[in-house]
């Protein structure tokens, strides 16, 4: 294996990187930071995987727990969050670390946690890429296969709606819709081409959020208990609560885009398509992701390769060579 440069790296740009082969971590490496719902400390350990091992997460405070493979199948609970389960024993609120490892382009990984929740950190994916820069990702001996679409698709929750329509790259769009005044100052629509905008700079540090009032909810039925401003965006009557402010104007929207990209990678794989969000969560991101599971006519795996000559990290499917579109 060999280190992949650091410059495509940041670029957190799955196609454009020059080789497109299978990825995994140098080396582990640990944090250590609290549940935002169940409020225990948890120490997170990524370790490196082989090749074809895909993402799996591991509770080593349970004797004898098997490895849950970050699947959407395995989804069993979306209640403000995403979790994964194999029998009785689960993981939580995977969505910002699954969102991360998208972003970074990585295949395979072993997850490991001393508690029930993927620490929440600083509320973002931004942590999680900081944490496996430290110690390097290297390229594998096989090709990614990317999940390439090639009809449209399209769940709903009463007027929520997600899709996936057929797209040479990926581009992710979601609308975000609330009806508390305070929401009214920041956008609320954001679009991204990945094929020229840097998740990672543009979209991994967008935290979560909520206003105070839906705090109280949220722990009454034992949700939120590890939440506080250093992990989320804090919303008043008046406005945002966080001293430093916002990271990004349209932080809120982003989030959305950012929870959505981690749940669709519960897929195992990256997609090749358009991703449309309206009002859609953690639920309908699972439908929509299960749903592309059952249409297995409605995509294909493929594998592809850069086009050195161009420079530009053009994809090529099955030889033939695919510019971007507009």
């Amino acid at each position: 294996m060999k280190d992949v440069l650091d410059d495509s790296l940041r670029s957190g740009n799955v196609l454009s990187h020059r080789s497109l082969n299978q990825r995994t971590i140098r080396k582990a490496v640990y944090g250590i930071g609290i549940g935002v719902h169940s409020g225990e400390k948890v120490r997170i350990t990524l370790r490196p995987a082989s090749v074809n091992a895909g993402i799996q997460f591991l509770r080593t405070d349970i004797k004898g727990a098997v490895a849950i493979p970050a699947s959407a199948e395995n989804v069993a609970d979306t209640t403000l969050a995403t979790s994964v389960a194999h029998g009785s024993v689960s993981v939580a609120t995977v969505e910002h670390l699954m969102s991360a490892l998208w972003g970074l382009g990585i295949d395979n990984l072993l997850v490991e946690l001393s508690a029930e929740e993927v620490p929440i950190m600083d509320g973002s994916a931004a942590p999680f890429i900081d944490m496996i820069e430290s110690v390097g990702v290297v390229e594998q001996t096989q090709a990614r296969k990317f999940i390439r679409i090639t009809r449209k698709i399209e769940v709903n929750q009463e007027d929520a709606v997600a899709s996936i329509a057929p797209y040479n790259g990926f581009k992710a769009g979601y609308t975000f819709v609330a009806s508390h005044p305070v929401y009214d100052h920041y956008p609320k629509y954001v679009e991204m081409d990945f094929a020229d905008t840097s998740y990672i700079e543009q979209v991994s540090g967008a935290r979560s959020f909520g206003l105070e009032k839906e705090l109280a909810y949220a722990q009454s039925i034992q949700k939120c208990l590890g939440s506080s401003l250093d992990n989320a965006v804090g919303l008043s009557e008046e406005g945002v609560l966080n001293e430093e402010g916002l990271r990004y104007h349209d932080e809120f929207v982003k989030h959305k885009l950012l929870d959505a990209i981690g749940d669709l990678y519960l897929l195992g794989k990256p997609i090749l398509g358009a991703f449309s969000g309206y009002k859609s969560g953690h639920a309908l991101n699972n439908k929509l992701a299960r749903a592309i599971l059952r249409c297995d006519d409605a995509w294909e795996i493929v594998t592809l390769k850069a086009d050195i000559s161009s420079g530009a990290g053009m994809p090529i499917l099955h030889g033939q060579v695919k510019t971007s579109q507009a």
